[in-house]
């Protein structure tokens, strides 16, 4: 494949309009290595889900790094995002739904996460037969921690476009996943 030019866009807006090589990544050898078996392969088809890939496997591994780093596991994680989601504050009832858990399996976590400071369970101020759930400070503060880590990575890997290229880039895979969704089911949450 010859190698193409462009403009080098940091997304940092210097301005100075620089020429660079485009660089040359794991999957560009992919292609090539797979165009001359499968010669009806689309190396942009090829390259752009080869990369998406990658991407996914690279952001989910920074993730567990976060993890361990904030001494969380997957489900604590998965709980407190989504009590986060809700402001702080749900139903083990909301949670379940949310987690598309049995309750059963809502109520060991937040024994796990109360046990560790990370929640509060309080009776309800509107129904005396309801629980509350919510974060405290304390998993508050763990959870962003977390969700730093995996947000610095992101800005880092999507700064390297512009503001109108990001869009541009949510804007396709949004209709790409319009397509997805059309025969998917739940599993898209």
């Amino acid at each position: 494949m010859a190698k193409r030019r462009e403009k080098e866009n940091t997304g940092a807006g210097d301005g100075e309009g620089r020429e660079s090589r485009v660089s040359r990544d794991w999957t560009d050898g992919h292609v090539e290595r797979w165009l001359p078996v499968l010669p009806g392969l689309d190396p942009d088809i090829e390259g752009a889900v080869t990369r998406m890939k990658k991407l996914t496997v690279h952001l989910r591994r920074v993730r567990e790094q976060s993890l361990v780093d904030f001494a969380l596991e997957r489900h604590e994680f998965d709980t407190l995002h989504k009590l986060a989601g809700r402001g702080g504050r749900a139903t083990p009832s909301e949670l379940a739904a949310d987690l598309d858990l049995a309750p059963a399996s809502v109520t060991g976590r937040l024994d796990g996460l109360e046990k560790r400071d990370l929640i509060r369970r309080t009776p309800s101020k509107t129904d005396r037969r309801r629980v509350d759930v919510e974060l405290t400070a304390s998993g508050r503060s763990i959870w962003l921690g977390a969700m730093d880590v995996l947000g610095h990575e992101e800005y880092r890997l999507l700064g390297v476009l512009s503001g109108e290229e990001r869009a541009q880039f949510s804007d396709m895979l949004r209709r790409i996943m319009v397509v997805a969704e059309e025969g998917g089911g739940a599993h898209w949450q």
